[in-house]
């Protein structure tokens, strides 16, 4: 009886824990973007702004929304580092890509880079948040509509995905995107198996 009711406890109180990836080519503002999260989500502040210098390698950041517990991977998007980015792909439950929607002479790399993950098989299935970023840094920077064109992605892929206008320097769009990223990790097939993979076995509640 005690084991049961402990089960139900654990299932009921528990968080839930993703895992998610920040990706994007150099200068699309990844980190800046998730010191913003780490500041609006966390009782500690993110790095400011003019500390942040470029990623080489990884950065882990930690934020808790709702009944989940969110740990973000934000890697470096340099040409030369671009291949470390698969060998993160199997254990991540969800995709999130920035662009530089200021810096429309980057967005056929932006693009490109963002094909190939997808194409990866360790990603099949995971649900993707494409960020038009820097909306409010710079007066010239193009709408989410016009890049969602641009990318076209209907002819790319069949997972969820949900294009939002942000800004990692004023946090515009962000707690909307990052709700909905929740919402689709939790009932997203891609989280069934990696919680099958992993041996996890949900405690009935009835």
């Amino acid at each position: 009886m005690f084991s049961l009711m402990h089960g139900l406890w654990t299932y009921m109180f528990s968080k839930t824990e993703f895992h998610v990836l920040i990706l994007g080519i150099d200068k699309a503002g990844k980190t800046t973007f998730l010191e913003k999260l780490k500041t609006i989500y966390s009782i500690s502040e993110g790095l400011p702004h003019d500390r942040i210098v470029p990623t080489v390698g990884l950065n882990i950041g930690r934020i808790e929304v709702a009944n989940a517990k969110i740990v973000f991977w934000d890697l470096g998007g340099q040409p030369g580092l671009r291949s470390i980015w698969e060998k993160y792909y199997e254990e991540a439950h969800a995709l999130i890509y920035l662009i530089d929607a200021a810096c429309p002479s980057r967005f056929e790399d932006s693009k490109s880079a963002l094909e190939k993950a997808l194409r990866h098989e360790d990603l099949q299935g995971a649900p993707l948040l494409i960020l038009a970023n820097k909306q409010q840094d710079l007066p010239n920077a193009v709408s989410a509509e016009e890049l969602d064109r641009y990318l076209d992605l209907k002819k790319l892929d069949e997972r969820v995905y949900m294009f939002e206008a942000a800004s990692g320097y004023d946090g515009r769009g962000i707690k909307e995107s990052i709700e909905w990223l929740v919402g689709v990790m939790e009932r997203s097939k891609r989280t069934e198996a990696l919680r099958a993979r992993a041996g996890y076995v949900p405690v009935p509640t009835s």
